[in-house]
């Protein structure tokens, strides 16, 4: 069967990073990511890592997440929309819905006449395991 127009077929290695994001439980750097199919014999390279996490961010298969210091961290999340509790040592994530946070976000932007509006909440500390 063709694939339809525009459609690119995924790689190996992009099935790989893809695999691997689905088994972490902190969010990661690609860096990292890169690091850990290398030490399991992946031939996967660190361009090839960014592009399919960059890729896999923009159709909402992971999340990605900023941290303090401005590297972008991924995790494969939920499909419903929520926030992140993040460990500043480890990477820990815990997703959190915030019901207050959508009320409050909803209402400011009506009070300044903005519409269509999204936003990201990230909270940064550390786990009791770092704490």
């Amino acid at each position: 069967m063709a694939q339809p127009s525009g459609a690119r077929r995924t790689t190996r290695q992009q099935t790989v990073v893809r695999e691997l994001v689905g088994e972490l439980d902190a969010l990661t750097s690609a860096q990292d990511i890169h690091q850990m199919l290398r030490s399991r014999g992946e031939t996967v390279g660190l361009a090839t890592v960014y592009r399919t996490l960059q890729t896999l961010s923009e159709t909402d298969e992971v999340d990605s997440v900023r941290n303090e210091s401005g590297e972008v961290l991924y995790r494969q999340c939920s499909t419903q929309h929520h926030h992140h509790l993040v460990c500043r040592s480890c990477g820990r994530a815990v997703e959190l819905t915030g019901p207050v946070v959508e009320r409050w976000a909803d209402r400011a932007a009506a009070e300044h006449g903005f519409t269509d509006v999204s936003h990201t909440v990230e909270i940064f500390g550390l786990c009791p395991d770092c704490g």
